[in-house]
Protein backbone atom coordinates (compact mmCIF):
# COMPACT_ATOMS: atom_id res chain seq x y z
CA UNK A 1 0.00 0.00 0.00
CA UNK A 2 2.60 2.07 -0.04
CA UNK A 3 2.72 3.15 -3.44
CA UNK A 4 -0.75 4.74 -2.58
CA UNK A 5 0.04 7.06 0.32
CA UNK A 6 0.98 10.18 -1.07
CA UNK A 7 -1.26 10.22 -4.25
CA UNK A 8 -3.12 13.57 -2.91
CA UNK A 9 0.46 14.96 -2.37
CA UNK A 10 1.74 13.85 -5.43
CA UNK A 11 1.19 15.86 -8.71
CA UNK A 12 -0.83 13.67 -11.46
CA UNK A 13 1.59 12.87 -14.19
CA UNK A 14 -0.49 11.58 -17.26
CA UNK A 15 2.34 9.42 -18.78
CA UNK A 16 2.40 7.41 -15.77
CA UNK A 17 -0.31 4.76 -14.41
CA UNK A 18 -1.94 5.14 -10.55
CA UNK A 19 1.21 2.54 -9.75
CA UNK A 20 4.04 4.61 -11.67
CA UNK A 21 4.56 2.16 -14.45
CA UNK A 22 4.24 4.17 -17.67
CA UNK A 23 1.50 4.45 -20.31
CA UNK A 24 3.11 3.71 -23.68
CA UNK A 25 -0.26 4.56 -25.65
CA UNK A 26 0.64 8.36 -26.49
CA UNK A 27 4.36 7.45 -27.58
CA UNK A 28 5.58 7.50 -31.29
CA UNK A 29 7.93 5.16 -32.78
CA UNK A 30 10.95 7.57 -31.67
CA UNK A 31 9.95 8.05 -28.42
CA UNK A 32 9.11 3.76 -28.41
CA UNK A 33 12.49 3.08 -29.93
CA UNK A 34 14.42 5.42 -26.78
CA UNK A 35 12.62 3.63 -24.12
CA UNK A 36 13.43 0.56 -25.74
CA UNK A 37 17.13 1.32 -25.89
CA UNK A 38 17.36 2.45 -21.93
CA UNK A 39 14.86 -0.15 -20.29
CA UNK A 40 17.14 -2.52 -18.82
CA UNK A 41 14.15 -5.01 -18.16
CA UNK A 42 13.14 -8.05 -19.80
CA UNK A 43 9.28 -7.56 -19.30
CA UNK A 44 9.70 -3.78 -20.16
CA UNK A 45 11.35 -4.78 -23.12
CA UNK A 46 8.79 -6.95 -24.28
CA UNK A 47 5.84 -4.53 -23.06
CA UNK A 48 7.55 -1.82 -25.32
CA UNK A 49 8.40 -4.15 -28.13
CA UNK A 50 4.49 -5.22 -28.47
CA UNK A 51 3.90 -1.56 -28.44
CA UNK A 52 6.17 -0.90 -31.15
CA UNK A 53 4.95 -3.91 -33.37
CA UNK A 54 1.65 -2.57 -33.16
CA UNK A 55 2.10 0.95 -34.22
CA UNK A 56 4.31 -0.62 -37.13
CA UNK A 57 1.19 -2.34 -37.86
CA UNK A 58 -1.00 0.12 -38.29
CA UNK A 59 0.90 2.52 -39.89
CA UNK A 60 1.87 -0.23 -42.92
Amino acid sequence: MAVNQNQKNRKSNSMLTKTGKTRLGPLNIAQLTKLLESSTKPKEKDKVQRALNKLNAASA
